[in-house]
């Protein structure tokens, strides 16, 4: 049996969270402190303090009141909800000593419940003789929001819990309302004594079913149609984690511009291109470029997009050419048959368009995580390198190849500096160019492959481009 020393409630408003307190705190040695870090309140309405803690004090430093709570005579923990105190979570979530409880209800219940509860100023209830009745107005966009506040909390609980290898009680709310499960939630937290009724100090307070609680129910099940409730058009995404790659940035101090490249990329054009406005600075650390931040106020950054099968052509042509591929090559060759030719020897164009293409649809399956090879920088999704550059920063401006001279000059007018003549000369430099191979299958390939990148960016056919 778990030995918990706290245990906290994860919910939301009209999710059950009273009854549920109501319940643990009817066991003798459990005592649930309510929302104790809610921002407005401290555990309860109209009190002022906690434990011997003000609510000035636990907003000045809400781990001491945390530290009162798990310290408290029996098993004591609180009601937390999404927008409650941020600084205690980490470690209410990295403690296993405290036991998590993760309460949850139909979103569009507890989402009609709070539109009548903010209605009438009605949040609990003891006697159905003081209910105050009232209809929601059902907004989608609103119940949208409300959807997606609770989706992202409940993504933040689970990752933490897989990430540190605990689990937790799952309850939903009519779980709430049945004693055996109540039992069982008291027997998972190492309670000997045990429910012998429900708590009769709080009632349901809107019985009634949704077509009585809505004023335009038909209107509401039309825009929950439209919804998409299964994430159907999810593209996943399996692809590892980057970091920011801050080593690669090139600051320019007499601009206060940093370039932040997504490989491969136009380095040497762009490098031209900011020299002329002044000196450039590059490998820095993370400290060394928050330094270069504070100096340099007004700052703008920025990175280049390129289009998906040119980036996949490029990192194939640098496969095929640098000598630090050697081992991969070797690998496509034995482990994956790719028509990649022998060590030395030359290939056709005919050739190189088909071996590109089989290299194409080999990625989909290395950027999936289903590959013995790590997903290299130069072959990564743009969506996946952003990604790590949002761990430091992200970048004001993604500038577009096809478009760089005009997006550089818009950069360089925010930054009030004259924008110096770009000279992009060939970006194509693979022995064999892209346009002179290009095909419909390669083009349709690209798109499987780099499917995110293509409806993040709003990439077209690149043969379009």
């Amino acid at each position: 049996m778990p030995k918990f020393d706290s245990f906290v409630i994860f919910a939301e408003m009209r999710t059950g969270s009273n009854l549920l307190e109501a319940a643990l705190n009817a066991l003798p040695g459990v005592t649930c402190h309510g929302e104790a870090f809610n921002p407005a309140l401290i555990g309860y309405p109209k009190r002022t303090e906690l434990l011997g803690v003000t609510q000035a004090a636990r907003d000045a430093e809400p781990m001491h009141l945390w530290r009162k709570i798990v310290a408290a005579p029996g098993l004591n923990g609180c009601r937390y909800f999404h927008d409650h105190d941020p600084r205690v979570l980490e470690a209410m979530l990295a403690d296993p000593t405290c036991a998590k409880i993760v309460l949850t209800r139909n979103p569009i219940d507890s989402y009609v419940s709070l539109k009548i509860a903010r209605a009438t100023g009605q949040w609990k209830l003891g006697d159905a003789k003081h209910r105050k009745a009232a209809q929601a107005d059902f907004d989608a966009a609103e119940f949208e929001d409300h959807l997606a506040q609770l989706q992202g909390f409940q993504i933040v609980l689970m990752h933490a819990l897989q990430t540190s290898g605990q689990s937790a009680f799952y309850i939903d709310y009519e779980d709430a309302q049945d004693l055996d499960v109540l039992n069982g939630l008291a027997a998972w937290l190492g309670v000997e004594a045990r429910l012998a009724a429900l708590p009769d100090s709080l009632v349901p307070q809107n019985p009634e079913p949704l077509e009585a609680k809505v004023t335009d129910f038909a209107g509401m099940e039309a825009s929950l149609a439209r919804m998409d409730r299964f994430n159907l058009s999810r593209t996943p995404n399996f692809e590892p984690r980057r970091g920011p790659n801050v080593p690669g940035f090139v600051g320019c101090a007499e601009a206060g511009l940093l370039y932040m490249p997504l490989r491969p990329a136009l380095d040497a054009q762009i490098r031209g291109w900011m020299a002329h406005i002044g000196p450039l600075e590059d490998k820095f650390s993370q400290k060394t470029l928050r330094q270069w931040k504070r100096k340099h106020p007004g700052h703008r950054s920025f990175t280049v997009l390129r289009h998906p099968l040119m980036r996949a052509h490029l990192a194939f042509a640098a496969v095929l050419h640098w000598p630090a591929f050697a081992e991969t090559r070797d690998i496509l060759r034995n482990a994956y048959k790719l028509p990649l030719p022998a060590e030395g020897k030359s290939i056709g164009p005919a050739d190189y368009a088909q071996a590109l293409l089989e290299f194409i649809r080999w990625l989909k399956a290395n950027l999936n995580a289903q590959t013995s090879l790590p997903v290299h920088a130069l072959w990564a999704s743009q969506s996946a390198a952003l990604q790590g550059f949002a761990q430091f920063a992200l970048p004001d401006l993604l500038a577009r190849e096809e478009r760089l001279a005009q997006d550089l000059a818009y950069l360089t007018q925010a930054s009030g500096i004259a924008a110096p003549p770009l000279d992009l000369g060939e970006t194509d430099t693979a022995p064999f160019k892209l346009a002179e191979i290009w095909s419909p299958e390669l083009e349709a390939a690209a798109r499987d492959t780099y499917m995110r990148d293509f409806m993040q960016f709003g990439f077209g056919a690149w043969n379009a481009a």
